[in-house]
C-alpha cells in the first residue's frame, strides 16, 4: 500500500484514520500504520488512542494473543469500527426507488425497493416513496437514523456541483425536486445516475478511461477520463440528447425502449409470424426479443442487428470525443443485451470506425446506480471523516 504522508492540513489522527478507512486496510498494528503513514511511533499510538476514544477505532487483542507474533514486545492492534456509522445509497429512478444501507467498509446491511408506477413525475409521490424506502432500509438493517453519515440520491437528470439540475420545466424538475429538504439523514447529496454508475464500475475498469452507459429506457453516460469523473459546469457531461443528431441513432432512447419500438413497427407492417415469441397480443420486452433472436426469429434477428449497429455508433461517438478505452453497457438491461453487445463488437471490428473502444457488459445489473451512490457516499466520508460526527460522540469530535 502506498505510504500516506502527512500534509500541512492533515492532523495525525486524520492521517491514521484515512489509512484505517482505506478499502485495502484491515486490522493493523502500530508498526503497519507507521510504515503506511510515515508518522513516528509515539504519534501513531497517540492518534490511535484518540480515535479509539472518538469511536472510529477499537483495540484488539495484541498480535501475540492473536497468534501473529512470537518474540519481543507484543504489538498493539487496531481496526476500524465499521459499524460506527453507515451510509445510504439511493437510486431514485422514474418508476422505482431502491435504497441500500452500508457500513463504513461498504458491506451492504439492507436493501429495499419502492414502486412509483406511473406516478414518478408527481413530486409529492416521488419524495414520499423515496423517504419511505430509505426508512424501510434503515429498519431492515436495524440501524438508528442518527448513525447515517451521508445519503446519496442518484437521479436521471444532470446534476451540478451543488446538487442542482438545470431547470427545464418538466422531466428534470420532477426528477430533482429537492431531496435534501425531506431526506434528513446525515449529509444529503444528489448525484446523476450515470455518474453513480461510473463510480460503481471503477473497480472493474482499473486505470482505463471509460464510459458507463446506462442503456435501458434511455442512453446516459458517466464518463471517467484519466481517472477523473467528468461533470461539466452544469453537470451535463454524459447527457446524450446530442444523439438526436447522430446518423443511424437519431435519439437517446436506450436498448430496451428501442427494441420495443422496432417490434411495434414490425407488427404494424405485418411482418411478425403469429407463432413466434413476438406474435402475442402484448408488447414483448427486450428480453423476449433477444430470446426470439436466439431461436433465429427473423424479425428479432433484424432488431438485434439494428440495435448492435446503433450501439456501435454511440460507442464510436464517445470514443472519438473523449479517447476512452472502453464502454461498459450498464443497467438492468446489460445481461439480456449480450447479443446486442456482441453485434456491436462485430460492427466495430469491420474497420470502418476509429477509434474502437472495448465494449463490455456490466456485472452489477440493475443495482449499478444504487451501488454507485454508496460508493460516492463512502468517498465523501473517506475524504474528510472527522467532519462527520459519530452519533455517540457529537460533543467531542471537531467539525
Amino acid at each position: 500500500m502506498p505510504q500516506r504522508r502527512v500534509t500541512p492540513r492533515a492532523t495525525s489522527a486524520e492521517t491514521v484514520l484515512a489509512y484505517a478507512l482505506d478499502p485495502l486496510s484491515g486490522a493493523f498494528t502500530a508498526t503497519e500504520a507507521i510504515e503506511a503513514t510515515g508518522l513516528t511511533r509515539s504519534t501513531v499510538l497517540a492518534a490511535c488512542t484518540e480515535l479509539v476514544r472518538l469511536g472510529w477505532l477499537r483495540d484488539l487483542d495484541d498480535a501475540r494473543a492473536a497468534g501473529e507474533y512470537r518474540k519481543g514486545r507484543p504489538a498493539r492492534r487496531y481496526e476500524l469500527v465499521a459499524e460506527a456509522g453507515v451510509v445510504v445509497g439511493v437510486d431514485a429512478g422514474q418508476h422505482r426507488v431502491t435504497a441500500l444501507v452500508a457500513d463504513l467498509r461498504g458491506t451492504v446491511l439492507a436493501r429495499t425497493e419502492g414502486g412509483l408506477g406511473e406516478s414518478g413525475l408527481d413530486v409529492r409521490v416521488r419524495l414520499r416513496v423515496t423517504t419511505e424506502t430509505i426508512a424501510a432500509a434503515l429498519a431492515a438493517a436495524d440501524v438508528d437514523p442518527a448513525r447515517v453519515l451521508v445519503t446519496v440520491v442518484g437521479i436521471p437528470a444532470p446534476v451540478d456541483a451543488v446538487g442542482a439540475s438545470p431547470r427545464d420545466g418538466g422531466f428534470w424538475d420532477s426528477m430533482n425536486p429537492g431531496f435534501a429538504d425531506v431526506v434528513a439523514h446525515g449529509v444529503v447529496v444528489v448525484e446523476n445516475d450515470a455518474n453513480a454508475a461510473a463510480l460503481a464500475e471503477r473497480p472493474s475498469s482499473g486505470d482505463a478511461s471509460f464510459a458507463a452507459l446506462l442503456s435501458g429506457e434511455r442512453f446516459g453516460a458517466g464518463l471517467v477520463v484519466d481517472g477523473v469523473l467528468l461533470r461539466g459546469a452544469r453537470g451535463g457531461a454524459g447527457e446524450l440528447r446530442v444523439l438526436d443528431l447522430v446518423e443511424g441513432v437519431s435519439s437517446s432512447n436506450g436498448i430496451g425502449r428501442t427494441a420495443r419500438e422496432l417490434v411495434r413497427d414490425a407488427r404494424a407492417e405485418g411482418r411478425i409470424d403469429p407463432s413466434s415469441l413476438l406474435g402475442g397480443d402484448e408488447e414483448p420486452g427486450a428480453e423476449a426479443v433477444f430470446a426470439a433472436a436466439a431461436l433465429l426469429d427473423p424479425v428479432a434477428l433484424e432488431v438485434v442487428d439494428r440495435l448492435g449497429d446503433r450501439l456501435a455508433r454511440v460507442c464510436v461517438l464517445l470514443a472519438s470525443l473523449l479517447d476512452i478505452d472502453r464502454v461498459v453497457v450498464a443497467g438492468a438491461i446489460a445481461d439480456a443485451a449480450a447479443p446486442v453487445i456482441e453485434r456491436a463488437r462485430e460492427h466495430l471490428a469491420t474497420g470502418e470506425y476509429d477509434p474502437t473502444p472495448e465494449v463490455v457488459a456490466s456485472r452489477l445489473g440493475g443495482d449499478v446506480v444504487v451501488l454507485g451512490a454508496v460508493a460516492r457516499a463512502l468517498d465523501l466520508v473517506r475524504a474528510d471523516p472527522l467532519a462527520f460526527p459519530l452519533p455517540e460522540k457529537r460533543s467531542t469530535i471537531p467539525v
